[in-house]
């Protein structure tokens, strides 16, 4: 979540009232510190996101930057390849850019974990995903099994848990876990990427598939002409971007707190002035 100045309604494409998109802390593992502000030596200015002051906090920002290197780093996408994408935390700030751009980049079929219908429907009909699963009310492993009937190839995990090892489980020799973020395992005293089971420690092993932790900040030589290609991509509308807009510095807690608990969908915004 990050508060900010921005003029008129610009900063909120899509508002959607605070509490409206219900989920719990499985389901936003993209809303970690991707977002802090700043990076060196990098020159951006208002053109780059036609005045939506807020795109610099996240889609064309360090939020941007994690899903798009993330992707092209680690995810191995192949256009032509006939490759499934599966990404978790996928209607939070990351998630949902790291999907549409596995789809840009020559996904025939991605699909989004989050933790409610509402977003589900957010995820494909907004976003343009080929699917997505509930959580909370489905059974990911047979949902996955229906939907993704060629296995899958790409894993962007944002969450870890038992969500990423029914994911792991339905991946095809060769596959890539992108490891960005792990927020069902945080308050627990594990060490940093967390342990899997034996049985799905097997599967990475057995059908070599890489599981690599992800760090945006290993990668700012490259920042600038992803920032660019970003810009781009957001101004020509290839790249869709959702916030939730809470207006007023007062109620920063309450945002946090609605953020915290699964509140929004795409990045959680304060608005503290026009």
């Amino acid at each position: 979540m990050m508060a900010m100045t921005s003029p008129g309604s610009e900063a909120a494409p899509s508002p959607t009232p605070c509490g409206k998109f219900q989920h719990t802390e499985e389901d936003r593992g993209n809303e970690r510190e991707k977002d802090a502000p700043g990076y060196a030596g990098i020159h951006v200015d208002l053109q780059m996101v036609d005045g939506h002051l807020s795109y610099f906090l996240g889609a064309v920002g360090v939020t941007g930057l994690t899903a798009l290197l993330g992707v092209r780093e680690k995810g191995h996408v192949t256009k032509g390849a006939n490759q499934t994408m599966v990404v978790s935390g996928a209607a939070g700030a990351c998630g949902s850019l790291a999907g549409q751009i596995g789809r840009l980049d020559g996904c025939v079929r991605v699909v989004g974990i989050c933790g409610s219908d509402e977003k589900c429907k957010a995820l494909v009909e907004d976003l343009g995903f080929s699917a997505a699963v509930n959580y909370r009310g489905e059974d990911i492993s047979a949902r996955l099994q229906d939907i993704c009937p060629d296995g899958v190839d790409v894993y962007f995990d944002n969450v870890g848990g038992a969500v990423s090892e029914a994911v792991i489980e339905q991946m095809n020799k060769g596959g890539h876990v992108i490891l960005c973020g792990q927020i069902s395992q945080y308050n627990k005293d594990v060490p940093y990427p967390p342990p899997l089971s034996d049985k799905t420690q097997e599967i990475l092993q057995s059908r070599s598939i890489t599981r690599e932790r992800f760090m945006v900040l290993s990668y700012m030589s490259k920042a600038e002409a992803a920032l660019f290609e970003l810009s781009q991509l957001v101004k020509s509308a290839q790249i869709k971007v959702l916030e939730t807009v809470v207006n007023g510095i007062e109620n920063m807690g309450v945002a946090f707190c609605s953020m915290m608990r699964g509140g929004n969908i795409g990045k959680q915004i304060v608005k503290i002035s026009d």
